[in-house]
Parts: structure tokens; sequence; C-alpha cells
């Protein structure tokens, strides 16, 4: 736009130049177009991972090499495999799941996005997707379900009281 064909909203000192708002526009939409991909995205592995096929796999999986995982610091060379066909199993399953729900659906296009936003993601969903490309998160997650499998698993119970307060206004009022 030439500077002669410049409008100007307002007036004085707060006037706003409209090729400026067009600009801004154009990148709110932009952002908020990659934004709503994203969140489809997670949306969709939201309702992968709750469903009963990937929860299935997930379990037999673990339920297969879980033993072979213990709470050292030293990592088996054993570990590498088991590493590599979880991610070929899950990742693949979850990508391929991915693809059948979302047109034109790019994991490479993702996972730049998910660098991104990785703040924005939920807990739950970010440390499942970080057992694929993070090895010691991966090794946490077979550590935490045996101990949970062996009954070593955090038990709060002992630390709860509960009292009913019915019982005690009713001995304070005798």
């Amino acid at each position: 736009m030439a500077a002669s064909e410049r409008i100007l909203l307002g007036g004085g000192e707060n006037a706003v130049e409209m090729e400026d708002l067009v600009e801004e526009e154009f990148a709110v939409s932009n952002s908020s177009d990659a934004d709503a991909a994203f969140d489809a995205v997670i949306g969709n592995i939201e309702d992968i991972i709750m469903e009963d096929e990937f929860q299935h796999l997930q379990r037999s999986f673990m339920e297969k090499y879980y033993l072979e995982f213990d709470d050292s610091e030293e990592n088996k060379l054993s570990y590498t495999p088991i590493f590599n066909e979880y991610i070929d199993l899950l990742e693949k399953y979850i990508e391929q799941q991915l693809v059948e729900r979302i047109p034109g659906f790019s994991m490479t296009a993702f996972t730049t996005s998910l660098k991104q936003h990785k703040d924005e993601v939920s807990g739950d969903i970010f440390d499942m997707l970080l057992t694929f490309t993070d090895f010691l998160a991966f090794k946490e997650m077979f550590v935490d379900y045996r101990a949970e499998r062996e009954g070593r698993g955090l038990d709060l119970s002992s630390g709860l009281v509960v009292k009913s307060l019915s019982a005690s206004s009713a001995t304070s009022s005798k």
C-alpha cells in the first residue's frame, strides 16, 4: 500500500494504520489455524491412547518386558532393542491412527509443532509422547510399572484419616 493510500483509523496520537491491522490480523489468523491443527492432533492422540486397542497394545508390551527393568542407574544393553521395539510398535500405531483420522497429517510437522507448544500439552500426554524420544522416560515408565506390579507402588492410604463430622458434633453436644 503506497504512503498516500494509507488509511488512518482513530485520531491524533492513537491513529492506527490500516496496513498494520491487516498484517496483524493475518498473523493471528495464521497462528490460530496452526494452533487449531495442533489442538486437533492432541485431541486425537488423547482419543487414541484412551481406546482399548492402544491400552491393550501398551499393557501387553509392558507385561512382556517389565521384568527386564530394574531401578538402578546402570542401563543394560538389553534395554535398547526393547526401546526400539516399543517405538516401532506404539509410535507407529499412533502415527497410523493419526494419518487415518487427519487428512494430510505429517508426524515430522507435528513433532516440530510439539516443541513449540510443549508447555500447552497436558502432563500425561506429554509424558507418554516423551517415552518415544527420551530413553530415560521410557525406562522410568517400566520401572514404575514393575513397582506397581510387585506391589511397591506409592501408597498414601496410611496418611489419610477420615473422621465423621456428625459424630464429633454429637459428642460435643452431650
